[in-house]
């Protein structure tokens, strides 16, 4: 073998030729490793950068914007506003929407909730008021109809709580919010033909002191009736001076009303018992076992329907002597479901019940006392008013913006089980008469012989 010598003198050194070229190798795998270490760390760092980075621009994305906000130019900002008031007007279009096979129609026109509504007398118009301050007449005969119009009448200043048609359908009467007080508004028919409203020159006078919860005026037109919670009924003239003034005497009013003939004036509160004046006192209708919610009257006030805290609706013969002091005949006793703002309504011909309670309303046969339909969530909002036209073909009710138009089926079915069942006593009574003619007549020959 040979040696690789290294001069140096005497203490020279003699590497053998295997070991320098290990040395070597070691020396390039240290680097190589090295420069493999510089790579990794570089790669991530790199990562770890770009991460934060994401991060930094996730989080401060929020705080950008009003930065771009504030430096918009103005036709930017023009558009934004544009867009908000796009949005408000898809929220304020996008009411609640309720649909069924009993469903007539639908009446949008309001801009606030509707808190009353009335049917004229003469069957042709439907008037609501909301706090939008207007009140709006609707023609029934467009109610089967696709298009809706109506007339709209404001209220200067204030808003119509209440609303109620005059006895020769040419007026309305409302009731103020701010003002509380009565206004009359006359119906004045244009040259075109067209109608237009004129508010009379002086409101009432504010007399109650306690909020109101209805107003009604008489069918002869000779007085207007307002009641409050605290138990006071005024009876006013058409000028506005107070002709009488009645204490309820139940605690509390919950409900009030002027019958459809004009006779009397009823109330209903904390105590189990509905009173009912002919201007001075008349008769009470008592069976409930708690307050009572309200009360309607059938069009010819020969019945009356009442709901209760109890949870009971029942119906009563009022076409009594009550002068004899005879007291009113319980009909019918219900169980059904009731709260506190209930409100109930009478067909006409007094066949058919209507019960709100929140925001659904229950349909009942008042012959039978049977639940014929219930309409789940008619309105966004409990229930204000509810009112069977004149008719007794449609019921309205309101809740929201929107007044719901619904066929009244079981008033079909209630008259045409009224007249099978005269068909049936007729038929009845035709037999009886020809058998016992029959008998007759054998008995006739053999007394003339």
């Amino acid at each position: 073998m040979k040696r690789a010598e290294v001069c140096g003198g005497a203490g020279s050194e003699v590497i053998p030729p295997v070991l320098e070229l290990h040395t070597g190798l070691l020396g390039m795998e240290a680097a190589a490793l090295g420069v493999l270490t510089l790579l990794l760390g570089a790669l991530v760092l790199l990562v770890v950068l770009a991460l934060g980075r994401r991060k930094d621009a996730e989080t401060g994305a929020d705080l950008t914007v009003p930065e771009e906000t504030s430096a918009v130019k103005p036709s930017a900002v023009k558009k934004q506003k544009q867009e908000k008031t796009q949005r408000r007007s898809k929220d304020k279009n996008s009411q609640h929407t309720f649909s069924h096979p009993l469903l007539a129609a639908t009446l949008k026109a309001h801009n606030g909730n509707v808190t009353c509504l009335d049917f004229s007398s003469n069957g042709k118009y439907l008037a609501s008021c909301a706090d939008d301050r207007t009140v709006r007449i609707w023609s029934t005969k467009d109610f089967t109809e696709r298009e809706h119009k109506c007339l709209r009448a404001n209220v200067e200043l204030d808003h119509a709580v209440l609303v109620r048609f005059s006895p020769d359908s040419r007026a309305f009467i409302t009731w103020l919010e701010n003002g509380d007080t009565i206004r009359i508004f006359k119906m004045v028919k244009k040259e075109d033909g067209t109608l237009t409203f004129k508010a009379s020159a002086e409101d009432f006078p504010p007399k109650h002191k306690a909020s109101i919860i209805n107003i009604g005026i008489a069918e002869t037109g000779k007085f207007i009736m307002s009641a409050s919670a605290d138990t006071t009924i005024h009876i006013w003239d058409l000028r506005g001076e107070i002709l009488a003034t009645l204490n309820t005497n139940q605690v509390t009013t919950s409900y009030a009303a002027v019958s459809p003939c004009g006779r009397f004036v009823a109330s209903c509160g904390f105590t189990p018992d509905v009173k009912v004046w002919e201007v001075c006192f008349a008769f009470d209708l008592k069976g409930h076992s708690a307050g009572v919610h309200a009360f309607a009257f059938s069009n010819d006030s020969h019945r009356m329907a009442t709901v209760s805290k109890d949870g009971t609706w029942k119906l009563w013969n009022t076409d009594v002597e009550y002068r004899k002091q005879q007291d009113p005949y319980l009909l019918k006793t219900v169980s059904c479901s009731s709260s506190e703002g209930s409100r109930v309504a009478l067909t006409p011909d007094g066949r058919v019940l209507a019960l709100s309670d929140g925001t659904d309303v229950f349909l009942f046969n008042c012959e039978s006392g049977e639940l014929e339909e219930r309409l789940s969530a008619v309105h966004s909002c409990p229930l204000t008013d509810l009112r069977f036209d004149t008719s007794g073909l449609f019921l309205a009710c309101s809740g929201d913006r929107a007044v719901r138009v619904l066929h009244n089926a079981p008033g079909h079915r209630a008259a045409i089980a009224h007249h099978n069942a005269l068909l049936r006593t007729a038929q009845s009574e035709a037999m009886r008469t020809d058998s016992s003619s029959r008998w007759r007549r054998p008995r006739e020959r053999w007394t003339s012989c």
